[in-house]
């Protein structure tokens, strides 16, 4: 059996690599890794190749940056030739990201199964890419792999056949639980003992330059009472500048180059609390235990708000600084761990892969 995987950004790189090597074990097996490229930095691609063991892509597309809609062109373009030239009996996508979607419209045309890791996820915001995304993705593969039980209901309401749909738990966590103890060698000498980390880099946040300017005023008053650690992702970092952002370096107010995710998992098993508009640091951060302010209107992540650390604070700055008050004056949100968020989601998943290929 053939199964080729398509990532093309880093929440795609932690999803794979614990489902490529779970497959690895079995007989029979033989993968396939294509990169699109679509995250082409070194800090947010190639040092998570090497730090977490995937092999080096059978094929990388460099397709780089664009427009939504010339990305997903330019990956459907380049990534047809190689399902053509390497046919694979199983196509495993990643998230929600556009190489999930492009790749998966790919593979429809040519009758090539699809698998889905990552399914079911709703924010119900349909002004977020990621969204049509995923519901283009789920309603044409073949094989749908959901995180969480609300995934499964998301499916049911749309229509999806059961059969298709396995709950196996969340992928990455399992990337997350392999690297933590390597992550604790990451730790650095200048940490306090207390600190906020942060990551903001959703255009709907970032490329509103004046809710930039106030968030980072926000920051700042929050970094006279603890420090604030933020590893700034490329997009950011341009829109920053352009929001005259030297007027806010300080000792408290850290602003570091992306970190890649060995030394970024380090930061988070030591954060007081996260403030963040990534989905995959609510999950981390939900695992932890860390308290996570989310500064967004929705979550496809509900479950880290049910059952976990994650509060959401809209865009309402407010609200970020009067939860941070309570959680760094010793009233955080309690949470648990969400049912099979274990690290054996990816062997699940190679299990019934093979009992269905």
């Amino acid at each position: 059996m053939h199964i080729l995987h398509v990532v093309g950004a880093r929440p795609n790189f932690m999803k794979a690599a614990p489902v490529m090597r779970a497959l690895s074990l079995l007989p029979g097996v033989r993968q396939t890794l294509v990169h699109t490229g679509q995250h082409y930095d070194a800090n947010m691609s190639d040092v998570f190749f090497q730090e977490l063991e995937i092999p080096a892509p059978d094929v990388n597309m460099q397709v780089g940056s664009g427009s939504h809609a010339q990305q997903t062109a330019e990956i459907m373009t380049r990534f047809e030739p190689v399902v053509l030239e390497h046919k694979p009996d199983l196509v495993l996508v990643y998230g929600d990201v556009n190489s999930t979607v492009a790749a998966l419209l790919v593979c429809s045309k040519l009758l090539v199964r699809v698998g889905h890791v990552e399914a079911g996820l709703r924010s119900f915001d349909r002004t977020m890419p990621e969204e049509v995304n995923r519901l283009v993705t789920d309603q044409l593969s073949d094989l749908l792999f959901t995180p969480s039980e609300d995934g499964n209901r998301n499916l049911a309401r749309e229509g999806i056949d059961a059969s298709k749909v396995h709950l196996v738990g969340n992928v990455m966590i399992d990337t997350l639980i392999r690297m933590l103890p390597r992550a604790a060698e990451r730790l650095q000498s200048w940490l306090p003992d207390r600190f906020a980390l942060v990551t903001l880099h959703r255009p709907s946040n970032v490329d509103d330059l004046p809710w930039l300017v106030q968030m980072l005023e926000t920051l700042q008053q929050i970094g006279r009472d603890v420090m604030v650690v933020f590893p700034v992702h490329p997009r950011t970092r341009q829109r920053l500048a352009e929001a005259g952002v030297n007027r806010f370096a300080a000792n408290h107010l850290r602003l570091l180059d992306p970190l890649p995710y060995l030394d970024f998992l380090a930061l988070q098993t030591r954060a007081t609390l996260v403030i963040t508009d990534s989905g995959g640091v609510q999950e981390e951060s939900t695992y932890l235990g860390i308290p996570c302010l989310t500064v967004r209107e929705n979550t496809e992540r509900p479950i880290t708000v049910d059952m976990g650390t994650n509060i959401l604070v809209g865009r309402d700055l407010g609200r970020v600084r009067s939860e941070f008050e309570s959680i760094v004056s010793g009233h955080p949100k309690g949470g648990a761990r969400p049912p099979l968020w274990d690290g054996k989601a990816a062997g699940r998943i190679a299990q019934i892969v093979c009992g269905k290929c």
